[in-house]
């Protein structure tokens, strides 16, 4: 087999991958943490063997969809943060970007976030296993921001990572708090936790030569 068509074999699997995971989008937005390989596979008009040998199990489904959903939010999240504004008001869109991303898709986040009851084959999926990566991914991906654009002084790169996965750690506990009861509209959401954060924040400089915070 040549490399035209060893590439071309790559784009059409790329392309099933990204119909399986569109049809696994439609059953998450409809059933939520409930959503079973068996439905997913009707929406797709495949048989489940088939989805396992795309994606092995229901983690390894879960795993691609989360990386799907958290690369579109990180990048939501960097626009948000590099905005031409003032900090604390990139701040505040930081954190209602988090918080408009899971009220918009509330069944996604549920489905990534909860132990879904499922189905008796599916009872031994474990979310909580495959929902403290993604986590530790957003923590790590805004340490690193965090880093870039401030000078914290000695210690810095420890400080970042505390920060970002603190920040993190906050927004979704936070969030999935509210998102469950509903205590406050999203803007006092994000005014009082925007409060919380801006002490030493408001007072560190930027980094010389560093694109800002």
């Amino acid at each position: 087999m040549d490399t035209t068509q060893r590439t071309e074999q790559q784009r059409s699997a790329d392309r099933r991958r990204r119909e399986l995971l569109e049809a696994a989008d439609r059953v998450v937005l409809r059933d939520g943490p409930g959503a079973s390989m068996n439905a997913i596979a009707a929406e797709a008009g495949i048989t489940k063997p088939i989805l396992y040998r795309h994606f092995g199990d229901k983690g390894g489904l879960y795993a691609a969809l989360a990386k799907r959903h958290t690369d579109a939010l990180l990048d939501s999240l960097r626009a948000a943060l590099d905005a031409p504004a003032e900090r604390r008001e990139r701040v505040e869109a930081t954190l209602d970007t988090y918080l408009a991303a899971i009220e918009a898709r509330p069944q996604v986040y549920r489905f990534l976030m909860h132990p879904a009851e499922g189905s008796p084959s599916e009872q031994g999926f474990d979310v909580g296993k495959h929902s403290a990566p993604l986590l530790r991914r957003m923590g790590e991906e805004l340490a690193q921001v965090i880093e870039d654009r401030l000078d914290l002084g000695p210690g810095s790169h420890q400080l970042a990572r505390v920060w970002g996965h603190g920040i993190v750690g906050m927004m979704h506990a936070a969030g999935d708090w509210w998102l469950g009861e509903r205590p406050c509209s999203r803007a006092e959401l994000v005014r009082s936790l925007a409060d919380l954060l801006w002490g030493r924040l408001a007072a560190a400089g930027d980094k010389a030569g560093g694109p800002g915070f």
